[in-house]
Parts: structure tokens; sequence; C-alpha cells
């Protein structure tokens, strides 16, 4: 809803996070013209939301953490920013009458209820937390359709898709192919990876991410979220949905059409452009970032995933063409497998071997409730706290 203005009010949740930073930049460098930042939401980086809300001035702040909650009130005193604290916070600012789009970039499950909550309220959401899909897909785009509510993808990879697929009718889709760098350890093989550290697997040799994402693409774990992504936000049948590496991170995906027509995305790798068509969509306007030259020489490069060195991606179709709680049994125990990586507590090797037992033990529902889905999560992260290798 407008409130007199032609400005898109953005909420951002997850603000301080990477993404969070890129929509920032997006909305600076449009100078005011479409863009304001109506509100910000953060978890425990209290100082950086601090600086944020002096530099954007925005209606609302929200605190999931409630140690920082104080600093901030305090620090921001005498500003027109109303801060707020909590799911509730975040309930609030989402479901605004003014907000016009919702941009959710909380990494993880926890991504879920902000994303939820702004559909209720029949908004548009920009979507950078796949994990919404993956844990509960079916039932999120119920909702979005019930409500009225869109939702656009930010991830490059369904940006590319959902602009490829402007190209013709959803009944001339033959497949859709997503792209992936391969990560930091293409070509490797298992017993290369046997005892790599966290450093090494933080070292993404294309795109600048948090830790838990790069991990994820190094394991290809990513790739493999992404595939079930792909299959609620576009209604695609599983074997319409294909990976291919591509290190150069330059075509962003693909979507190949029944008479043989393949149409692709091509851009160099930021991810503010994305973000910026998605909050600007259906229109596009000049964006931050580099432009891909194609005056100079360039060599794109494809290949099939290594899917014995990387079973993460089989795990992802095999959810795929599960639905049911599968997607929030999965995506629970690679969240507390890469935590217990990242803090040295288990192998790199060990991440898809978790996974997969928190798999096997779960008690599968194909048509669960949202209560449900909640606690298969927390019983995979039980099973993987406990899991040992």
């Amino acid at each position: 809803m407008k409130t007199g203005d032609s400005h898109t009010r953005v909420v951002i949740l997850g603000s301080t996070g990477s993404i969070g930073r890129s929509t920032l930049n997006v909305v600076e460098h449009d100078g005011g013209k479409r863009l304001r930042t109506w509100g910000l939401s953060a978890h425990t980086s209290g100082t950086s939301l601090i600086e944020q809300a002096r530099r954007f001035r925005p209606r609302f702040v929200t605190v999931t953490d409630r140690d920082s909650v104080e600093l901030v009130r305090r620090e921001l005193r005498g500003l027109d920013v109303e801060v707020r604290e909590g799911l509730e916070g975040v309930v609030r600012m989402v479901q605004d009458p003014a907000t016009d789009r919702v941009l959710s970039a909380i990494v993880g499950a926890a991504g879920l209820e902000g994303t939820w909550a702004a559909l209720e309220a029949g908004k548009t959401v920009a979507l950078a937390n796949k994990e919404t899909l993956v844990v509960a897909g079916s039932q999120v785009m119920e909702l979005a359709r019930s409500r009225g509510a869109s939702l656009l993808p930010v991830d490059s990879e369904h940006s590319a898709i959902f602009q490829a697929l402007q190209a013709g009718a959803h009944k001339e889709v033959r497949r859709v192919i997503l792209t992936s760098s391969g990560g930091p350890f293409r070509g490797k093989t298992r017993r290369e990876l046997t005892a790599v550290t966290a450093d090494e697997a933080l070292k993404h040799p294309t795109w600048q991410m948090g830790p838990k994402i790069t991990i994820d693409s190094a394991t290809l774990m990513n790739k493999a979220l992404e595939v079930i992504e792909a299959r609620w936000l576009f209604g695609l049948d599983p074997d319409q949905i294909e990976v291919v590496i591509h290190p150069q991170s330059v075509v962003h995906s693909m979507v190949e059409f029944i008479d043989g027509s393949v149409v692709a995305q091509l851009s160099p790798p930021d991810m503010r452009l994305p973000i910026q068509y998605a909050l600007t969509y259906p229109d596009r306007y000049p964006a931050p970032g580099p432009r891909f030259d194609l005056t100079r020489p360039v060599a794109l490069h494809f290949e099939p995933p290594d899917r014995e060195t990387f079973p993460c991606l089989d795990l992802g179709f095999e959810v795929m063409r599960q639905g049911g709680t599968a997607g929030a049994a999965l995506n629970a125990a690679n969240e507390a497998a890469v935590a217990r990586f990242l803090g040295s507590e288990i192998g790199f090797l060990d991440i898809p071997r978790a996974c997969r037992a928190a798999l096997d033990s779960h008690t599968f529902d194909s048509h669960p409730s949202l209560d449900q889905l909640w606690k298969v999560d927390a019983r995979a992260r039980l099973e993987v706290q406990c899991w040992k290798p």
C-alpha cells in the first residue's frame, strides 16, 4: 500500500549480513529516486545496525537479540526511529501498511518467520533466504497464493531463471539448468578433502558471502538447497531441474524450451544486480556494479558436477522428490553440521554423512503442518548434535 508518494518502501530482514549490506548499497545508489529504507533488522550486530539506522533513517529498527536491544535504543534516542524487539518487531515492520517490499535475507530456517508474516499481509517478498522454501515450500507458496502476495527471487541463479522464463510460456519449458561455480574444491577427490580445514573451505573463488553459505558452496549443499527452492518457486517437476558446474560464474542459470532454445542470463558475479531487479521489478534501472565486457576475449566452461565427491547434491534431488518433511530435516541437519564443522568438531566429509543420518532417522510426513515442520527441524538439529563420525 502506497502512502502518497512514488517511493517503494523496503524492509530489510538481516540488514547487517552480506545481502543486507548489498541491498543498502542498491538503495544508496538509487539516490532516493525510487527506493526508501523503511525497516531494518539484525540479531546480534547491534553496532552495525546503529550505524545503518543513522545513515539511512528507517521508520523501524528491530533487534532480535534481547541483550542488544537497550544499546540500540540508547544510541538511536532522539532520532525518528521506532526500535522494536524480537519476532513481534519483525512482524510489525513487515506488516506495516506502508511497507511495499520485504527483502528476506536472514540466513537459515530463522528467516521463515519474517517471510511468512510478510506473505500473510499480502506483501511482495524479495527472497534471498532459500531455506524458507526448502523447509516449507508447499505451505509458503499456498500462503502466497491465498493472500495475493508475491515472491521474487534474489539468489543470482533463481533471478536468472526468473528472467529467462519470460522468454516463453510455462508449458513450453523443457528444463531449467542451475549453474554452480563448483566452490573452492572443484576438481578435488574425496581423498584430498579428508583433512581440509574450515579456513580452506571458506576461500570461495568467486563470491564474497557469509561463512554458512560459503561452506554450503564448498559442499555443493548450497546448490542442493537451490534445486529444492527452484522446484517450489517456479512450479517445476523434479525431472525439469539440472545442475552444471560453471567456474566463471558469468552465466547465472539457463532455461531450455521445448523447441531446443536455451535462454541464459549473463552478468559479472555481483549480487546487487539481482537485488535491485527484485526491488524494482518489473522495471529495470541502471545498477551499481561492473558490466560484462564482451569486447574482450572470454571463455565460458561448463562441466557436470562430481556427485561422488560431493554427495550433498544428490541429497537435494532426493529431498526435492520426497517433499513433505524431508526439506525441514535436511536443512536443519545441514545447519547443525556446518556449525560443528566450523567449530572443528567434525570433518568436511562428515557434513553429508550427518545429514544422511538425520534424513534416515526422521519420521517422514508427506503433508505436515507448519508446527510439525518446526518439530522436525528441532529433532534433526539434536540428531546432528549427538551424531558421531
